[in-house]
């Protein structure tokens, strides 16, 4: 009886399992509103659930693909950095962590620099993914950063920087924590060279990253109800034993409060960015921008900035800040 036990019911398991599978990824629930939404419905919005607009996390290849002119870009070669250089072990090892990673996401390291054109000018883009071990910064993700910042310096162009992240790389200890002044300097390098730096926060952006070159861009956009901190809304409870105001450390309450500069919806980051790139590198307008929709919020201070390039930049109301 032994072949029914090794071979039968292995083969029965395997084919519900996958139809289990199947099933899982037709539909995806919206975690604000419970909405069922079809997978590839949401892969055609970007992302964005149509109802309620809640922004679910997007793949790296997904995002480039809708930010660049025809999608097309050009991968830029990353230094190769010390891998388990604590030999760190936890619940398991820090090699199989990253093995584990590379395989689901198809990236050697959280952070990705690409080099391509936005409405026809050029541009240097670095994403920061999630789902590689929760975007940690570690010294690969240094790496890469400063890799990103240093390429628009040598091309001459802005850099674009879409962060996400849950913090250092603690397998990595203090060789993590070291890439948040290395990072440092190479974004006053950049700002020396006179070339924009704009980072975009995507849900979540905390820690060691947000204390660092997260927050150090000349212009800083956010996506809708993204979480942004350095210590997380709980951590923050459990310490004062109060309670928080409601949408404490969101995009908006940064917003209002004067952390974040513009909240824009992901439908229209293309051709916001664009509209900025343009502005601050004194660039003559693009003709495909005039068709696009107006920048959804703009505080004062992106205002300033942009006045210095004697270009106008075509604002709208803030309830205007989640139309699509």
């Amino acid at each position: 009886m032994n072949w029914i036990n090794n071979v039968v019911r292995p083969k029965i398991r395997s084919f519900l399992k996958q139809r289990d599978d199947s099933a899982e990824n037709l539909w995806v629930k919206c975690p604000e509103s419970g909405e069922m939404v079809f997978y590839r419905d949401l892969e055609a919005n970007q992302w964005v659930v149509p109802n309620s607009g809640y922004h679910m996390k997007i793949k790296s290849a997904d995002r480039l693909a809708s930010f660049f002119d025809d999608g097309s870009y050009e991968t830029v070669a990353l230094p190769e950095v010390p891998v388990d250089p604590l030999k760190f072990r936890d619940q398991k090892r820090y090699v199989d962590r990253l093995r584990d990673s590379r395989t689901k996401t198809g990236m050697d390291d959280a952070v990705m620099v690409t080099k391509g054109r936005l409405y026809g000018r050029p541009v240097t883009v670095g994403v920061q993914d999630f789902d590689f071990m929760g975007g940690s910064l570690g010294m690969a993700a240094g790496s890469a950063v400063i890799t990103g910042l240093e390429t628009a310096e040598r091309d001459k162009t802005p850099f674009v920087l879409f962060v996400a992240s849950g913090g250092a790389r603690m397998q990595e200890g203090i060789l993590s924590l070291m890439q948040m002044p290395r990072t440092t300097v190479a974004v006053l390098r950049l700002r020396e060279a006179g070339l924009p730096f704009i980072v975009v926060f995507t849900n979540p952006t905390t820690g060691g990253v947000t204390a660092s070159y997260a927050m150090l861009g000349d212009v800083h956009l956010a996506e809708p109800g993204a979480l942004i901190c350095f210590a997380g809304p709980r951590v923050i409870e459990q310490t004062i034993r109060e309670k928080l105001p409601k949408g404490f450390q969101r995009s908006e309450y940064l917003y209002e409060h004067g952390m974040v500069d513009m909240v824009v919806h992901r439908h229209n980051l293309r051709a916001t960015i664009g509209s900025l790139t343009g502005i601050l590198t004194k660039a003559e307008p693009a003709p495909e921008l005039a068709s696009q929709p107006p920048v959804a919020r703009i505080s004062m201070r992106a205002a300033a900035v942009a006045a210095e390039g004697d270009d106008d930049l075509v604002t709208a109301p803030p309830e205007a800040a989640h139309a699509e």
